[in-house]
């Protein structure tokens, strides 16, 4: 546990460079974006970056109601939920895999609604073992329980603010003319390339969990 008497500017730093940092790696959020970005739209790479910030809303929900401590001291349930996060990353990196050239591949795009495209984020990010470490991370080694519950609040809006603004940025880049060419000419292999990183995530974290 951190110094309780860490000053809160010094806590903020910590909440707000560890965040950074979090959100930049690459991950399963990150292929997400891109992936919807590039194959269907600008817009739903945007509303994939709003389901994502909305799913840091969930694991700081439950880190405020303690529930984070209660996955922290029982391995079983973290576990738990780290295998049913792999799971869900395997089973989107197959499918993805068995994307097949279709004719007018890059001329139509991916059809993806905006709610579709919201969920995706929202389930990527939920499900994301990573995201579920890094939020109980913070919560249970930098931010103090003796911190007010406003700026607990404070800290959960920066997060959800932070992924937003990284994937809403990332959108824009891999829905770029440049990327969009890319997409007319190997749609298909660009798709087989994103579920292969989804796959190796998933056996990566599976891995971890097991050992």
């Amino acid at each position: 546990m951190m110094n309780p008497d860490l000053l809160p500017g010094a806590e903020l730093l910590a909440v707000a460079s560890i965040t950074i940092l979090a959100v930049v790696s690459p991950g399963a959020d990150f292929a997400m974006v891109t992936r919807n970005s590039m194959l269907a739209s600008r817009r739903a790479g945007v509303f994939s970056a709003v389901g994502i910030a909305l799913g840091v809303w969930l694991h700081v929900g439950y880190a405020l109601l303690g529930l984070a401590w209660l996955l922290a001291q029982s391995p079983w349930w973290f576990f738990a939920l780290k295998v049913l996060g792999a799971a869900y990353l395997l089973y989107l990196g197959l499918g993805m895999l068995g994307s097949r050239p279709q004719a007018g591949d890059g001329a139509a795009g991916l059809a993806l609604a905006d709610w579709a495209a919201l969920r995706s984020g929202l389930l990527t990010n939920a499900l994301n073992p990573k995201t579920t470490l890094f939020v109980l991370s913070l919560f249970s080694q930098v931010i103090h329980p003796a911190t007010p519950l406003w700026l607990q609040l404070a800290y959960g809006a920066f997060m959800s603010l932070a992924h937003l603004l990284w994937f809403a940025l990332v959108a824009c880049a891999f829905s770029s003319q440049a990327a969009r060419g890319l997409v007319a000419r190997y749609r298909h292999r660009i798709e087989q390339a994103i579920g292969a990183v989804l796959v190796l995530l998933a056996v990566v974290l599976g891995l971890a969990s097991w050992r």
